[in-house]
């Protein structure tokens, strides 16, 4: 077998298109640089360092879009819609609006086991990504691009039921119906380094919701919100 080493993915040229053009291509490269990737190549620089630098610039465009569209919701309502767009499967499905995975550096041992489409390596690429626009084209810039690729999110998160923790939100609507605690029911498949998971929620004896992933917690969370929903759509008795 003819070891191929690790993936450069697509030319950044793409990406830099997708996000508009008129952004340093050596800083996207290096947000696209994954720790794998840098391990295998002997070393070099990774995105973690911008993925720091875009977690925060991520975290203060959003409050403030926030405040601005909510003049009347107190603190604690502000945070929870907060935690529903700054999160890391909220930041996975932006990565995957402008096909991110496409252009991530990977080692081999990511790039067998799917990591173009890991949540959480998408997620921390988007967040390397905003860093790297803060730094070469500055506050207003950044701004105008994290309102465009949030602009659902945004939108959306006043429905998104506890936000961050859909199993939260799911036990207190149970709970509000009398229908005792959800329980998890979660099969694990695949390979070690491929895993994926399955998890099914069951209330009053029947199954309300499932979901994949892969981790345990991912699946649950996608099985808790698909129960949610269902259950908030179906009147209570």
């Amino acid at each position: 077998m003819i070891d191929r080493g690790p993936s450069a993915g697509e030319d950044v040229a793409g990406l830099i298109a997708l996000l508009g053009g008129g952004v340093s291509r050596d800083l996207i490269d290096l947000a696209m640089t994954h720790r794998s990737f840098a391990y295998e190549s002997g070393g070099m620089p990774t995105n973690e360092r911008l993925e720091f630098l875009g977690d925060s610039v991520l975290g203060v465009v959003i409050t403030e879009e926030l405040y601005r569209r909510h003049p009347d919701l107190p603190e604690g309502q502000l945070a929870k819609l907060r935690a529903a767009i700054v999160n890391a499967r909220a930041l996975a499905t932006v990565g995957r609006s402008i096909e991110l995975g496409r252009f991530v550096k990977l080692g081999r041992g990511e790039q067998s086991s799917g990591g173009r489409d890991k949540p959480s390596i998408i997620a921390d690429a988007v967040e390397a990504v905003i860093g790297a626009y803060y730094l070469d084209r500055g506050t207003e810039d950044t701004r105008t691009l994290v309102l465009r690729l949030f602009a659902d999110a945004l939108d959306d998160a006043e429905s998104l039921g506890a936000g961050l923790d859909w199993k939260t939100s799911l036990q207190e609507l149970a709970a509000e119906r009398a229908l005792g605690a959800p329980e998890y029911v979660v099969a694990e498949s695949g390979p070690d380094h491929h895993k994926s998971f399955h998890a099914k929620v069951v209330l009053a004896d029947t199954a309300v919701g499932e979901g994949r992933g892969f981790s345990k917690k991912e699946a649950e969370q996608l099985a808790a919100e698909q129960a949610w929903t269902a259950l908030s759509a179906t009147p209570s008795a």
